[in-house]
């Protein structure tokens, strides 16, 4: 395998001093994107580094998930800063990385994320979801937003733009690395694969059934201004050709949950997605205790009984999310912005 492994304790033990190393204070502010046209609005938030002390208040409220500490529309330190853009996993939201994006708003960047139409908490139309080439795109329009007109245009450095993505969301930043989503290589594999879960959800989103999608699908939604991407622990690796995925050429940090508890098959995912990638631009990290749902917010105390009872199907997302999990961001943060931090 082409890769670099590294153990969870063993991850950047020794960290070297970033070009973001001062510390702010974490504000927040919310983000909307019309789009009249196509009847795709989007919707979000920003943090950013502030020198503002308070007051300070939760991100979001939850009887399952902790908060992150923000300011409120506070006002964003003078100067330019690098951005980075998240991408939430399927059927998930614009808080999922919360955790992360405070982190890193800390550490002097500008983080946006959105929930993206069809795939998300809340919006779960199956029309949209059937357009998942529209997932790129929504990444693209909130970059341009981002540097033009937003509220913080003027303290984005455009030529420092980073994107992190979980699960469906890591799928979404491979496209936008230049990997071409290749419907034959799909149905050859799944063929012989039946039973595979990225095969099931695709086919059952009707993912590239017609020649008009296909077309979409398999269409260049690749963005150069993003400069190197974080993939946590995608899926649907099968679908991209591997020709377009020997030929990215920018910088991917690919972290790999081994506690496959997801339905995920690491060996067809992460592992086979690193295989692929030009080695030199390629760092993989796979902590031994890492689970694909480490990727997502850390649970409360009393947070896995409460889905347990409540909604026992998604219990499975709190499993060992307390103090266990905790550590496990300070790794990925650690991490991502040792990896964003290089010339």
């Amino acid at each position: 395998m082409k890769t670099i492994l590294f153990i969870l304790t063993a991850v950047f033990a020794v960290c070297t001093v970033s070009a973001q190393a001062r510390v702010y204070q974490s504000a927040m502010t919310d983000l909307e994107i019309t789009d009249p046209a196509a009847n795709r609005d989007l919707e979000g938030f920003f943090w950013y580094p502030t020198e503002a002390v308070g007051p300070l208040t939760l991100d979001f409220e939850s009887k399952v998930w902790v908060g992150t500490p923000v300011i409120k529309d506070a006002d964003p330190v003078p100067g330019r800063f690098p951005l980075v853009v998240l991408s939430h996993g399927m059927f998930g939201n614009a808080f999922n990385q919360a955790w992360l994006a405070g982190a890193l708003a800390k550490k002097g960047y500008i983080v946006a994320a959105i929930s993206h139409p069809g795939t998300s908490t809340w919006s779960r139309d199956p029309d949209q979801r059937r357009q998942l080439w529209e997932r790129p795109r929504d990444i693209s329009r909130l970059i341009d937003y981002t540097i033009s007109s937003s509220g913080l245009s003027e303290h984005v450095d455009p030529d420092r733009i980073f994107m992190a993505g979980h699960s469906l969301g890591g799928f979404t930043a491979v496209a936008l690395a230049g990997g071409r989503y290749d419907a034959a290589k799909l149905k050859q594999f799944c063929d012989a694969t039946p039973g595979e879960l990225a095969c099931g959800i695709l086919n059952d989103w009707k993912i590239a059934q017609t020649p008009a999608d296909r077309t979409q699908m398999e269409a260049d939604l690749s963005d150069t201004r993003i400069k190197a991407f974080a993939v946590f622990d995608l899926g649907g690796t099968q679908s991209f050709s591997n020709a377009s995925l020997r030929r990215v050429d920018r910088p991917m940090l690919v972290f790999g949950a081994p506690i496959m508890n997801s339905g995920l098959t690491l060996d067809i995912e992460s592992r086979t997605l690193v295989d692929a990638l030009p080695p030199e631009k390629t760092t993989y990290i796979e902590p031994a205790t890492l689970a694909h749902f480490d990727f997502l917010g850390r649970c409360k105390a009393g947070g896995l009984e409460l889905l347990a009872r409540e909604e026992p199907a998604d219990q499975i997302i709190c499993e060992n999310g307390g103090a266990p999990r905790a550590a496990k961001h300070k790794m990925i943060i650690d991490a991502v912005v040792e990896f964003f931090s290089q010339p």
